[in-house]
């Protein structure tokens, strides 16, 4: 079974790179993040004749998550429980009914958290906070779970270009990389660190400065897995060529290989 992320920027300003990759790459499950666009936009038909069961939590313009599932999906929760006043579309769980056995998926879009410091970080922060919540509670239930999403958070020094031109930044702050690891801390593990672990493997090239010409990159988009899920772990690829393509998202797919 292969689980990807994947925050498109933009579902139907990318929707032809979307059909194609999934069409060429055929991973079980996806998780997209900046959808961008409300449940009822979002470009269903198209993505449903390649055999995905499509989830949705969408918003105008910004935001806006989903799965997309090539088994039944038995259950979906829309939004972050215990954050119900938050009006952004940042987070949605599934139930996926798996040959072996249920996998609960979730995809997860963060705050930025920029200008920090400021209300901007301190939202992500508070976000960081329920996510962490939530989280310790799924734990419990000692099951098949996966966490995807882009976390906008730069974990190690060695997961960006170059840490002095990013100092400072909300994605690097020492406060986002202590609430990213209290997450991890519940019992997590972090797939690409589990099967790869090297430096300088990126998942985001700006659109600005020829970041994507000079592989001026950053790593932010996450799979965290529950004990249960890591155990099956076979592999992550971080499909970097997929940035090469025309009208291109700033990120691309991460997928994780389980052997269930």
């Amino acid at each position: 079974m292969q689980v990807a992320t994947w925050n498109v920027n933009s579902v139907k300003a990318r929707l032809e790179n979307v059909i194609d990759w999934l069409r060429e790459a055929a991973p079980d499950v996806v998780c997209l993040q900046e959808i961008k666009c409300l449940d009822e936009n979002f470009p269903r038909e198209a993505i449903e004749d390649l055999g995905y069961n499509v989830e949705t939590h969408g918003q105008k313009t910004y935001n806006g998550v989903a799965i997309l599932s090539k088994f039944p999906v038995e259950e979906t929760r829309r939004g972050l429980p215990g954050n119900e006043d938050d009006d952004q579309a940042r987070y949605i769980e599934c139930v996926i009914s798996h040959d072996s056995g249920p996998v609960r998926v979730a995809s997860i879009y963060l705050p930025n958290g920029n200008p920090a410091p400021g209300p901007k970080h301190g939202y992500k922060l508070g976000w960081m906070r329920h996510l962490k919540r939530h989280a310790e509670a799924l734990l419990a239930f000692e099951e098949r779970l996966v966490l995807a999403g882009d976390y906008n958070i730069i974990p190690r020094d060695s997961d960006v270009h170059d840490p002095a031109a990013w100092e400072g930044d909300a994605l690097i702050r020492p406060e986002s990389r202590a609430a990213f690891r209290e997450i991890l801390n519940l019992g997590f593990t972090e797939a690409f660190m589990q099967a790869d672990g090297r430096g300088h493997q990126y998942s985001f090239w700006d659109y600005q400065r020829g970041a994507w010409q000079k592989d001026h990159g950053i790593r932010i988009d996450h799979l965290l897995l529950s004990p249960q899920a890591a155990d099956h772990l076979k592999g992550v690829e971080i499909c970097k060529s997929v940035r090469g393509k025309e009208k291109a998202s700033d990120h691309v797919p991460v997928v994780g290989t389980f052997e269930f």
